[in-house]
């Protein structure tokens, strides 16, 4: 590609590799040109990063040749797996098992990888404040890449290991304002007053994995925490207030509670904000906004966030 240095994108149709994806497009002096992953080249998403000078490969974790022939010649490649496709913390170390090989084979010169803590190292499975699920994990999502993490070390990939958040994007969805039968607009959490809640913008981490390639060798083997912001559930009401234009209410729904409504990996969802707030300290000051924007200065602070998608609180 012109002699730039080819980035292999996993996940490129997705929020984190398609951030990753066009913030290395965006810079055409950088040095580096981008090949996108996908199962379907096809796609609208597909499509548009080709037409935005991406060279779209089809490649699927289920098949392993074809990951390889994914990343052959390229330099780098950034990263991630989706947990929620099947929901399965096996499955998804299989998955990552298939990219530790394929960036080994390959001689990648600088993965960084979408990660994030193994819970158990703070809470191990004995303790009896949340529920074990699927045989062995505390957060199957968080422990299985937390986990994986050795993988990459034990077979000498050279990498980067970017510690991503809670995904201001949930605040779209599951976690969006809803109006009270008393009529005033309640922020509702499984978050304790008081405790910290850390949020990135979904794209903000592919952006950031673009700023660790831009510095080079020098982030590799190091670990990067990531965060927007660390905000208290009220500190979010009180944003969203002032964005609407009307009260918003922080409520505080118990761990527990949580835990028992009948809303999809409600267990997991559950259990993952107890453990941001049994862990505030240690989870949060893993995530220096002072750091992360003297590497990524552009990194969106939730207000800024929740100017630009306002419109789409529902």
């Amino acid at each position: 590609m012109n002699g730039k240095k080819i980035i292999a994108v996993t996940g490129a149709t997705g929020g984190q590799g398609g951030g990753a994806a066009r913030a290395i497009l965006a810079d055409p002096d950088a040095g580096f040109a981008v090949r996108a992953l996908t199962r379907n080249p096809d796609s609208p998403a597909a499509r548009e990063l080709a037409a935005l000078g991406a060279e779209v490969v089809q490649a699927d974790f289920d098949d392993e040749p074809s990951v390889h022939k994914a990343f052959e010649g390229a330099y780098g490649a950034f990263l991630v797996t989706n947990f929620w496709a099947h929901g399965s913390a096996a499955k998804e170390t299989e998955e990552i098992n298939v990219l530790v090989r394929a960036a080994k084979t390959a001689g990648l010169r600088h993965v960084v990888w979408s990660t994030l803590e193994d819970t158990r190292e703070l809470l191990p499975l004995e303790d009896d404040r949340m529920p074990v699920l699927q045989g062995e994990y505390n957060v199957p999502h968080f422990d299985a890449k937390g986990a994986a993490n050795e993988l990459f070390r034990q077979a000498g990939v050279p990498t980067t290991f970017l510690n991503a958040t809670f995904f201001f994007q949930g605040f779209l969805r599951n976690f969006a304002p809803r109006r009270g039968e008393d009529g005033v607009l309640t922020l509702a959490l499984p978050l304790e007053d008081g405790k910290l809640l850390a949020g990135v913008d979904v794209e903000d981490i592919g952006r950031t994995a673009f700023a660790v390639f831009k510095g080079g060798e020098r982030f590799i083997g190091e670990t990067i925490g990531l965060a927007g912001d660390h905000l208290t559930g009220a500190q979010y009401a009180e944003k969203f207030a002032s964005a609407l234009g009307e009260p918003v209410r922080f409520q505080a729904v118990p761990y527990d509670v949580f835990r028992s409504l009948d809303v999809p990996a409600a267990d997991e969802i559950g259990n993952m904000f107890q453990y941001y707030g049994d862990f505030d300290r240690e989870f949060t000051g893993a995530r220096d906004l002072t750091t992360a924007r003297q590497l990524n200065p552009a990194l969106k602070s939730f207000d800024a966030w929740l100017a630009g998608n306002i419109a789409h609180v529902n």
